[in-house]
């Protein structure tokens, strides 16, 4: 029974995906880019054993039960059939992310338990072959097999639908600050509410085509290190998404007032000819693209106006690593 850990790092879109195509495939409306994180992931060791009955699924110690379980074994018998495997298996999985609040953790979690179940059943993928094999479990897993900014392309069926590295390595001034305004389970699952605005926004084909036509324009300034190009981008996606929600039948939200204030923070910061741009997913937390050499003063901004605000610095960070055995 051979043990493997795999450990992924979650990633923020700043093109963004917000709906899918095919819902069967999980394949996108949009092609995506995105930016791996070094400080959010998830470790993820799995084995296949034959006196097992069922799967057995822990989550930072505790089992895994309901619609969390469901997944993640309608996933491993995806693996099973690949790799002829009969055995039902141990999934362990420790995440390091706030999960559920609007930072990737399903991103991670999907994309380590590609890597070890995978390899755990015998089979050796490709990066390609593990993004699309992720990409089934969460979209946006797809993209976290890779290090640094990645590239998500929407495809037009399961061969084309898959990431792929565009700079792994991210040697040039970029972070992002994490602004937790809530690390409560939200409302409405991603899931649920991509399709929802899918079906009923009137606006969501102008912001499937504003991300699509833009993903050169986002690529280039990457290419060229340029940070102001690159968060103008990103913060008219992340609203005009956020948009489609506000505009649904019915419709939705996962800002808060307090995400609104420091979108607003951002902005009266670029006044002062600060480059601080702000993105957002499905949930209130606010991520913050700036450089380094600007913290101190995106802090003081912040905690000026929101007293003891939870702040996390996130840096570029690597691609999925797969080891044998238990530790990584």
């Amino acid at each position: 029974m051979m043990h493997v850990t795999a450990r992924a790092h979650t990633n923020i879109a700043l093109l963004k995906y917000w709906g899918k195509q095919n819902e069967k495939l999980i394949m996108p409306t949009t092609t995506s880019v995105s930016l791996t994180l070094d400080e959010f992931y998830t470790d993820t060791t799995v084995w296949f054993d034959d006196t097992l009955s069922a799967d057995e699924l822990t989550l930072d110690g505790e089992p895994l039960t309901g619609k969390g379980a469901t997944k993640v074994i309608r996933f491993l018998d995806m693996v099973r059939e690949l790799a002829g495997e009969t055995r039902f298996a141990h999934v362990h999985s420790i995440n390091h992310v706030p999960t559920a609040a609007g930072l990737a953790s399903s991103a991670s979690a999907f994309a380590a338990l590609a890597g070890a179940a995978s390899k755990a059943a015998g089979l050796t993928l490709s990066d390609a072959d593990l993004s699309r094999l992720a990409r089934q479990g969460s979209g946006s897993a797809s993209r976290s097999i890779f290090g640094g900014f990645a590239i998500w392309e929407r495809g037009t069926d399961s061969e084309t639908s898959v990431a792929h590295a565009f700079q792994e390595n991210v040697d040039w001034p970029i972070q992002l600050l994490t602004v937790i305004v809530s690390d409560q389970p939200k409302k409405v699952d991603s899931r649920g509410g991509m399709q929802h605005a899918l079906t009923t926004s009137p606006m969501y084909q102008t912001w499937v085509d504003y991300t699509n036509n833009h993903v050169d324009d986002m690529t280039t300034a990457i290419k060229a290190h340029d940070l102001t190009a690159i968060g103008e981008l990103a913060e008219t996606d992340a609203l005009m998404m956020h948009a489609t929600n506000a505009t649904s039948v019915p419709p939705f939200n996962y800002l808060t007032d307090t995400s609104w204030t420091i979108i607003t923070i951002a902005q009266k910061l670029r006044e002062q000819g600060v480059p601080v741009y702000a993105t957002m997913d499905a949930g209130p937390n606010v991520k913050l693209i700036s450089q380094p050499s600007d913290t101190d003063t995106i802090l003081a901004a912040l905690t000026a106006e929101l007293p003891g605000v939870q702040i996390k610095v996130a840096t570029p960070g690597p691609g999925i690593k797969i080891v044998e055995g238990d530790e990584i």
